[in-house]
């Protein structure tokens, strides 16, 4: 359908959604916000809406925001926000694999060992080993975790290689 022959209501309802499409602009840290390619002047209105603090100044900045999101293709910035939610995603669960894997050796799994070998080239399996059992000693005894972050620095060291 054309722009003349919209109703008034889809308009509204498709400047709001650009609007929304600009507010999860303004989530964006500034590292994340200069992948994106679009326009100075958006940009600028984004980095403004973020620093804003009075509510009243940060709608209208969030309006004016919607406004600039209108004169351009919205389609590459829908693209660019659900690859970094898909990138965030593959993060916390690498993350949680990690977790997990440093939870395992620290109760003693000894045969989780040799699944870190397989799976990360870049294990040392004497280093592994020394430090998995460190965290489990401190484990058992329950005196703190300084072994146990120290494995995980480790595992998540060669899981990112």
């Amino acid at each position: 359908m054309d722009e003349a022959r919209k109703s008034r209501t889809q308009k509204k309802n498709e400047a709001r959604a650009l609007q929304k499409l600009g507010e999860q602009l303004v989530a964006l840290s500034s590292e994340q916000l200069e992948r994106f390619d679009i326009p100075d002047d958006l940009r600028h209105a984004v980095i403004v809406a973020g620093k804003t603090k009075s509510f009243g100044a940060r709608r209208r900045q969030l309006q004016y925001v919607g406004t600039l999101m209108r004169e351009i293709d919205p389609e590459p910035i829908h693209n660019a926000l659900e690859n970094i939610r898909l990138g965030d995603h593959q993060k916390i669960l690498a993350f949680k694999k990690i977790e997990t894997w440093r939870d395992e050796l620290k109760k003693g799994n000894n045969v989780l060992i040799e699944e870190i070998l397989n799976n990360c080239a870049g294990a040392q399996r004497q280093r592994l080993t020394q430090l998995a059992r460190n965290a489990r000693h401190e484990y058992e005894a329950g005196k703190g975790v300084k072994s146990s972050k120290i494995l995980f620095r480790y595992l998540k060291q060669i899981a990112d290689l």
